[in-house]
């Protein structure tokens, strides 16, 4: 009875799976052709490059606070070396929550990359679904992403037809 159940199982599977459409995209490709995504890009670019000025702006303090308690720490006293000692560490302990505030998990990059990626990200997504409703594709693999797709027939890539129900030509 087991036998004859996971014939049944498998056999329905076997059906459902040659009834599926794979098709295949590259994101990678897909976002090169679209200017907007590299505008964005660079903007994010160099708003990241003025932040991580900010933040060498004050590792280097610190280090000049560093060097100069080294050059006098004979000359201090002990409240005068605790002094500079604490004074140093605020330097990179503000630093370091700069650091994070912008390029943390939940900084200010992030934020930056979600405000400026999200619209383009969900025109191309919106372009994809509605090529796959039109030809009853079922399943969507970003090639230039899917670590586990090993070979994709170039017939089965739509990324071409993404870029032009974009507006975007090749």
């Amino acid at each position: 009875m087991k036998k004859i159940f996971f014939a049944a199982v498998i056999s329905m599977l076997a059906l459902g799976a040659q009834a599926q459409k794979y098709v295949t995209v590259d994101m990678e490709y897909i976002l090169k052709n679209i200017p907007a995504y590299e505008r964005a890009n660079e903007q994010l670019n160099q708003q990241s490059k003025r932040w991580q000025g900010e933040i060498d702006e004050l590792v280097q303090e610190a280090e000049i606070l560093y060097k100069k308690y080294q050059s006098e720490s004979a000359f201090l006293s002990d409240a005068q070396r605790i002094e500079r000692e604490e004074a140093i560490l605020a330097k990179e302990k503000e630093a370091s929550e700069l650091k994070r505030h912008y390029f943390g998990p939940t900084g200010e990059v992030y934020k930056k990359r979600e405000s400026l990626m999200a619209p383009i990200q969900e025109e191309v997504y919106n372009a994809i679904k509605d090529i796959c409703d039109l030809k009853k594709y079922t399943m969507v693999f970003d090639k230039s992403s899917a670590t586990s797709l090993i070979y994709a027939s170039p017939s089965i890539d739509i990324s071409s037809e993404v870029l032009v129900k974009l507006g975007y030509s090749e």
